[in-house]
């Protein structure tokens, strides 16, 4: 992500051809002289802190704790958000499935939906032919609005001429799975806060979990493998809907033809930072029982660093 601002942000040095290479060669610079102010500010922060880090052994500090002191801090905020974000998605979840769905007969009219737009079209139509060519304002929102008219007409021609099996099975069979989900996923957070009121070892210091391919990861096998990926999948989906849902982050929304290269980079960065936290999230709420940190990770925190400071994250 910061090479892509930077390499957006430059331009290429004095003197050399303009070109992709010249940007890429400033780019690269720039992430440098970044890195090593940084890394100057750590440790000029460290040594006046201490006067026994300021050396080479902090370094060593420095990549060992706290970056993944940091990398936790991330993962912090990035849970918040997705403790705020999900909610909001799993409710907003049906309402953008029935959006992207053709609905039965029974539960919309298209012919009428279709009827009413053909007349608001041609009562915007009047009104163009009708205006003065000296107010270009009001003449261009108004061409802006008759094509959004347009385009919602073509949507809906575009639904009715869906199938019989596409209006009358897909829309209840999507329906039907998202509440199962839905049903499954607050089923399993209520039993794990039930055990976690109840049982002391189900708390995360009570209890060691298998390594990776030592054990299966549910009481089910494969198939409880299986429905905890697509729980997780569901998960991370409606906290992204709900994450566009928000009125602070409705601005981030990527619009066709009409979405700038910083506003990819800031998209990039949001779906980065929700799907780091996605592991700690589902292992809070219960949704696997995968251990997010090593063993022996957790024995060597506990030594002391290089300098001779104990580090416990």
């Amino acid at each position: 992500m910061p090479f892509a601002f930077f390499f957006l942000e430059s331009e290429g040095f004095a003197g050399l051809k303009k070109g992709i290479r010249a940007r890429v060669l400033e780019t690269l610079v720039m992430l440098l002289l970044l890195a090593l102010l940084i890394l100057g500010m750590v440790w000029v922060a460290s040594a006046l802190i201490d006067s026994d880090a300021a050396s080479m052994e902090s370094l060593y500090d420095l990549w060992e704790f706290y970056l993944p002191y940091l990398y936790s801090c991330i993962s912090l905020m990035g849970c918040l958000l997705l403790l705020l974000c999900t909610p909001v998605g799993l409710s907003r979840m049906f309402t953008v499935m029935g959006q992207l769905l053709v609905k039965p007969a029974i539960l919309e009219d298209l012919d009428e939906q279709i009827y009413m737009i053909t007349l608001e079209e041609e009562a915007l139509q009047r009104r163009l032919h009708g205006l003065s060519s000296s107010v270009e304002f009001n003449i261009m929102e108004l061409e802006q609005e008759l094509e959004n008219v347009k385009t919602l007409k073509t949507k809906l021609e575009r639904r009715k001429k869906a199938s019989a099996w596409e209006r009358n099975l897909v829309y209840p069979a999507v329906m039907v799975l998202l509440l199962i989900e839905t049903s499954i996923s607050v089923l399993l957070v209520a039993c794990n806060i039930l055990c976690l009121l109840v049982d002391e070892t189900a708390m995360p210091k009570g209890t060691r979990g298998p390594g990776i391919g030592s054990a299966s990861l549910s009481t089910f096998g494969f198939v409880g493998a299986a429905l905890e990926i697509i729980l997780i999948f569901y998960l991370m989906v409606s906290s992204v809907v709900g994450f566009y849902s928000l009125r602070f982050f409705g601005n981030f929304t990527p619009k066709k033809d009409d979405t700038t290269m910083t506003k990819i980079i800031g998209n990039c960065v949001s779906i980065l930072v929700l799907s780091s936290a996605l592991p700690v999230m589902s292992r809070t709420l219960g949704l696997h029982k995968l251990q997010l940190s090593h063993t022996s990770r957790d024995s060597e925190t506990a030594k002391p660093s290089a300098n001779g400071h104990q580090k416990a994250l």
